[in-house]
């Protein structure tokens, strides 16, 4: 039987699409959370995947549950092999994190999100305050009752320069449908500067670049997850994929004053800037909302 080698780049959403489901008895991934849902859909039952591991602290490995670990070697880089058991379906669904099972379908629903604001609120007309109080939660979207989830949790992430009095946790807890469940709620200081300014009480701390590795050690893919947090934090989230273990986002995105320079507030950044990283946010299938403070 002749073999061949087929290079697939994790960009090429095209050429990604043309390969039928379970092709490969064998595939070969340098990022493995970049390109799971490509990998596990054309890897055939009992194929075989090997992950060349990042040398990357803030990135933790996820052994999917459907797969099992055979075979663990340190070359120049630690490569793992993993073999496919079976295909993740409604058998296995008590380990599956959402009701909607595949992106397209997330996709779906979010299509009857509220409409993103195309200019920030001080500059659009009076009509943007109404606004601002409309969003449409995902489980209302969704008639999800958040009952089959074995957690739910709430995250409000901040900045140091933020005020440390004011809470979104305060705000979610009266506004969100939470239908009357219990929600594990967690304020996370993420650092840019000395971990030691950020002992203060309530407050946990990571630093700089570390919040997938915190939601990866805290939070699981059966679980519910609600955050809010400002745009460099969820930039980092999304390069490392761990973005996908929330659900529902509240997005704090800065935009420049006249005159601000792009160090002051955190680096804020142009309004564009913030639609595009919307967009980003909404192709990973997070349900995602512009949050003004």
């Amino acid at each position: 039987m002749e073999n061949h080698l087929d290079v697939i780049s994790a960009n090429d959403f095209e050429r990604q699409k043309a390969i039928p489901n379970e092709s490969f008895d064998f595939v070969f991934a340098n990022n493995f959370h970049e390109n799971a849902e490509f990998i596990d859909r054309t890897l055939a039952i009992g194929g075989l995947a090997a992950i060349e591991m990042t040398q990357n602290p803030s990135f933790v490995f996820d052994k999917p549950l459907h797969y099992k670990i055979v075979y663990v070697r340190r070359f120049d880089s630690n490569i793992i092999a993993m073999r496919k058991l079976d295909n993740m379906t409604e058998a296995n669904s008590a380990t599956s994190r959402r009701l909607l099972s595949t992106l397209d379908e997330k996709k779906a629903a979010l299509r009857n999100l509220e409409d993103v604001l195309l200019e920030p609120p001080r500059a659009a007309s009076g009509r943007s305050r109404r606004y601002l109080n409309r969003p449409r939660y995902l489980p209302d979207l969704t008639g999800d009752t958040l009952e089959s989830y074995p957690r739910r949790v709430f995250i409000d992430v901040v900045l140091p320069w933020h005020d440390k009095k004011a809470t979104g946790t305060e705000w979610f807890l009266k506004n969100y449908p939470t239908r009357n469940l219990h929600f594990e709620t967690y304020k996370i200081e993420t650092m840019t500067e000395e971990l030691s300014a950020a002992a203060r009480e309530g407050v946990e701390a990571t630093e700089e670049g570390g919040m997938s590795s915190w939601l990866r050690n805290n939070v699981k893919e059966e679980e519910y997850v609600v955050m809010k947090a400002e745009a460099e934090v969820v930039e980092e989230m999304l390069k490392s994929k761990a973005i996908r273990l929330v659900d529902e986002l509240f997005l704090e995105c800065r935009t420049k004053n006249k005159g601000q320079s792009n160090k002051e507030k955190g680096g804020s950044r142009a309004y564009w800037e913030c639609l595009a990283l919307y967009g980003r946010l909404t192709d990973e299938g997070v349900a995602v909302h512009q949050w003004w403070g």
